[in-house]
């Protein structure tokens, strides 16, 4: 009984031990592709699956979420192909972007997991869900916006102002991506560049960012009956984003909650495109309520029987 014991305690301690934070990078191969890739939190669950923003590496993922959702869940994060650690080249649309996330998770010997996307990365997690519906439970769509959406078919006036600009230290044109100009955005924007600083991925390369904008803008551009797929994606969704989203239009956010059958749009005060940054303890709240509920959206008929 005492070995027994002490095993489950030495398993439960090396399940906590990783952090964002120490968490080591991994590898696995798939699709021809070696996949880097992180993996901590409390395993036995339904992993969720992390797909990132525009020229983003696994260490631009901000602790407080990712720890804090790793506090009841596994979280998986990693770079897609060509990106920082991961071999291959970034391909130039959302829809192969996918299949390449699809043959990663598959390769990891995962059945069934939630996806998490943000910006780009929530591009990629709608056309995941699409091509493989029995892969994905639910879906977390932050700071994104469909096919054919507003202001989508290039970087927004917004956002070529900020990337184009110069900044003394790198790190710090986020400040200008995710928060407002206000002083509390600001503040809440010096917060969030506490970065994972050691055992980094390397900064992506010059190839990434002309391909993924070329990505971007197929997805963007305008077409007759742009928002129709979305009726196709029928699991539970829950959409995020900034009151004031000057990177991916906010009014995008509303695009997709009127027309996925089955989801729940969250809008936070006085926040741009990195709302979840800005507002950490309650995103973490969020999602968790989202992808813990036996209904992700009760009624009250619902509620009662719980």
């Amino acid at each position: 009984m005492m070995i027994h014991s002490r095993q489950a305690m030495m398993h439960t301690r090396r399940e906590m031990v990783h952090t964002h934070q120490t968490a080591p990078t991994q590898f696995v191969e798939a699709n021809g592709i070696r996949f880097a890739y992180r993996r901590f939190g409390k395993s036995g669950g339904v992993p969720l699956v992390f797909n990132q923003h525009f020229t983003g590496t696994m260490d631009h993922w901000d602790p407080a979420v990712t720890d804090g959702l790793a506090a009841t869940r596994e979280v998986i994060l990693f770079n897609n192909a060509g990106i920082s650690s991961t071999s291959g080249e970034v391909p130039t649309s959302v829809e192969e972007m996918a299949v390449n996330a699809a043959a990663f998770i598959r390769a990891l010997g995962l059945a069934r997991v939630d996806v998490l996307g943000f910006s780009l990365g929530g591009l990629v997690a709608q056309a995941l869900t699409l091509a493989k519906p029995g892969l994905v439970r639910r879906l977390v769509l932050v700071g994104t916006g469909p096919r054919g959406g507003e202001g989508m078919a290039t970087l927004t006036p917004e956002a070529q102002a900020v990337f184009g600009a110069t900044y003394a230290h790198p790190d710090d044109v986020w400040l200008g991506v995710f928060f407002t100009p206000t002083e509390k955005s600001q503040a809440a924007g010096r917060a969030f560049l506490r970065l994972r600083q050691e055992g980094r991925d390397p900064e992506v390369s010059e190839k990434v960012a002309p391909a993924q904008i070329e990505a971007i803008s197929k997805w963007g551009a305008p077409r007759a009956g742009a928002f129709d797929y979305l009726r196709e994606i029928t699991h539970p969704t829950l959409v995020i984003n900034g009151s004031n989203d000057v990177i991916v239009y906010t009014v995008n956010s509303f695009i997709l909650q009127q027309n996925l059958p089955n989801a729940q749009l969250i809008l936070y005060p006085d926040s741009n495109h990195g709302s979840q940054y800005q507002y950490p303890a309650l995103f973490v709240a969020d999602v968790t309520r989202f992808l813990d509920a036996e209904a992700p959206f009760p009624t009250q008929k619902d509620a009662d029987h719980a």
